[in-house]
């Protein structure tokens, strides 16, 4: 998660840092989409996924449009943070089955099915998971390559591969049992059982839950709060943390500390100590 890009994403003077007012519809990079939505709130970035037949069901071309979308975001250097969401009734409820049904092992192995998501989870722009009703085995996985979740109380978390006779293939062993441990990951991929919102929130697996009606709302609100913080810190904070991760406690704490001491070459470092110095809030120009 720390691939660094060629792109400067430094933000003009007259952008307004955390701002999320001001709906402006876009397609990033001009693009056209058939099975996501995507806009622009202030320094905030949203993608939809929309595929309300299938329950936002996440076949091949869904891959490609999330990550095309979530990239092109990530390279805009007036995007702080990203929205991801779905509908009211699926974040998103699996991998497209159909899709999938009749392949045969080497097919899956040659075409490395699912490695396409490993560009998602390259974006250094802070993704907010925004997820109400189901999300399931694709679904889930997708929300947890997300750096926050934030669910509303109709929320359904699962791995139910087992159910069709395969494990899960986008990295849903690996992150669940990252975040809920050993023994509710086991519980939850070896008999399908379904987390609602509450005990997801209790084992980990999600950052808040709130009222389905105030998701969106809650995860802007979040969203801007990241978006108005000094992008390079955020960027170092996110890579610090992805880190804990990958590696030992004493290589983690050596990033963080090279890190830390990286960020007093910005010039947000010196504009954020004197606003604490002034007793005032910090403008930061993302630097």
């Amino acid at each position: 998660m720390s691939e660094q890009h060629g792109t400067d994403r430094r933000n003009t003077a007259e952008d307004t840092p955390g701002n999320t007012s001001g709906n402006t519809s876009r397609n990033a990079s001009g693009s056209t989409y058939e099975n996501i939505l995507v806009e622009t709130r202030g320094r905030v970035g949203i993608i939809t996924l929309n595929r309300p037949r299938a329950l936002n069901a996440l076949d091949a071309a869904t891959l490609r449009e999330v990550v095309a979308a979530s990239t092109a975001l990530d390279t805009d250097p007036g995007i702080g943070a990203i929205v991801l969401t779905g509908s009211e009734k699926a974040f998103a409820a699996g991998a497209d089955i159909k899709e999938m049904a009749g392949r045969s092992a080497p097919e899956m192995y040659l075409a490395d099915w699912f490695a396409g998501w490993d560009a998602f989870t390259r974006v250094r722009t802070p993704v907010v998971a925004a997820v109400s009703g189901y999300a399931l085995g694709g679904g889930c996985e997708l929300a947890m390559m997300c750096d926050l979740l934030i669910a509303a109380d109709t929320a359904r978390f699962g791995q139910p591969e087992i159910n069709l006779g395969v494990i899960p293939g986008m990295g849903g062993s690996q992150r669940l049992a990252r975040a809920v441990g050993k023994a509710k990951a086991m519980d939850m991929v070896l008999t399908g059982r379904h987390l609602d919102a509450a005990e997801a929130e209790r084992a980990g697996l999600v950052s808040r839950v709130v009222p389905a009606a105030d998701l969106l709302a809650e995860a802007l609100d979040v969203a801007g709060t990241i978006a108005a913080k000094s992008l390079p810190s955020v960027l170092a904070a996110k890579e610090a943390v992805d880190t804990a991760f990958e590696t030992t406690l004493a290589q983690g704490v050596h990033l963080e500390r090279r890190l830390f001491h990286a960020l007093f070459a910005t010039e947000d470092q010196k504009e954020g100590m004197a606003a604490f110095a002034e007793k005032r809030e910090p403008r930061f120009t993302h630097r």
